[in-house]
């Protein structure tokens, strides 16, 4: 990055270097430059395949060569909506039947069939809020004003408050143009949700996968102890101080639920280090619900196998008053 587009970079950015500090944009901003495109380790993986330049190509002459080409093309671009519902004992009863509209992994400039699909499809939707977990870019690297496009369009169709995280695919550059566009977008901070006169609490952390730049206990110090919290992080690897920072539910993505998955969802990767039922849907880790998206849209190339994309309605209840 030369010495004028880095100037450029900060003035951009100085609302979010004002709200978060400098030290994490800094940091940031220096892993994009010098290991975005990083084959190799700096992630909690030792080998980052999205990275790889021949991957789309091994991929696609892969489902070829097995006739599977044209069907996994027409699955990606059909987006199935889910819905979770899940009791907590210690949920407010003013939040009984509060329902959070999750997207992840859209990957918008590369899924362009499933992102019309999804535009078509949330507007007639109900829920009081949406999430979104982070991998807005196609590739790890590059330009990105092409997917923001399609996520300008997107935000236009969603209703009630949008929070967002990055993922691994996602610059820091980005987020004050999500920002712009109604998007809270949430870097190891937390927003209180009032309904009634009660409060939840919801956190989010910068990706913990790539560029490793979560920091779960400080998002949760904001959070009274006895207070019901939500946790997005782009990808589940977390799991465990998400648990130990006590958060009730985590909601996050990452994974694809493989992408290519084997008869029965089974997948053949995961590209994540994380126990493979977490890999996909609902899952308990200690004292706290977890979901991992399989994603709305798709990496490397716009194709599915036996996992279509998804979103999802998480409806939340009144343990109490079940």
């Amino acid at each position: 990055m030369d010495p004028t587009s880095n100037v450029a970079t900060k003035t951009s950015l100085q609302g979010l270097i004002e709200r978060i500090g400098s030290e994490h944009v800094e940091r940031r901003l220096k892993i994009e430059v010098e290991h975005e495109a990083q084959l190799f380790g700096q992630g909690l993986i030792l080998f980052n395949v999205e990275n790889w330049y021949l991957a789309p190509w091994v991929v696609r002459t892969a489902l070829k060569l097995t006739g599977l080409y044209g069907r996994a093309r027409r699955n990606a671009d059909h987006i199935v909506v889910k819905k979770h519902s899940v009791a907590f004992a210690n949920l407010p009863p003013a939040f009984d039947k509060f329902t959070i509209l999750h997207i992840s992994d859209l990957h918008a400039d590369i899924s362009i069939g499933a992102m019309r699909h999804l535009v078509n499809v949330v507007g007639g939707l109900q829920y009081d809020i949406c999430v979104l977990t982070g991998d807005y870019r196609g590739k790890t690297y590059g330009p990105f004003e092409k997917c923001l496009e399609i996520i300008d369009e997107l935000q236009a169709q969603l209703k009630g408050p949008v929070f967002g995280v990055l993922g691994n695919h996602d610059s820091i550059r980005m987020a004050p143009s999500m920002d712009a566009m109604g998007i809270c977008m949430l870097f190891n901070e937390c927003e209180p949700i009032v309904r009634d006169g009660q409060r939840i609490f919801l956190a989010g952390v910068d990706d913990p996968h790539f560029y490793r730049a979560d920091d779960i206990e400080k998002a949760a110090s904001q959070i009274p102890s006895d207070a019901f919290s939500i946790l997005l992080a782009h990808t589940p690897e977390v799991y465990d101080r998400a648990m130990n920072a006590r958060f009730d539910l985590m909601l996050c993505g990452h994974t694809h639920g493989g992408q290519l998955c084997l008869p029965g969802g089974i997948p053949i990767k995961l590209e994540s280090a994380l126990p493979r039922f977490m890999g996909a849907g609902s899952w308990r880790h200690g004292g706290m619900v977890g979901y991992t998206s399989v994603g709305a849209g798709t990496s490397l190339l716009p194709v599915r196998l036996n996992c279509p994309p998804e979103i999802t309605l998480h409806i939340l209840h009144d343990g109490q008053q079940r």
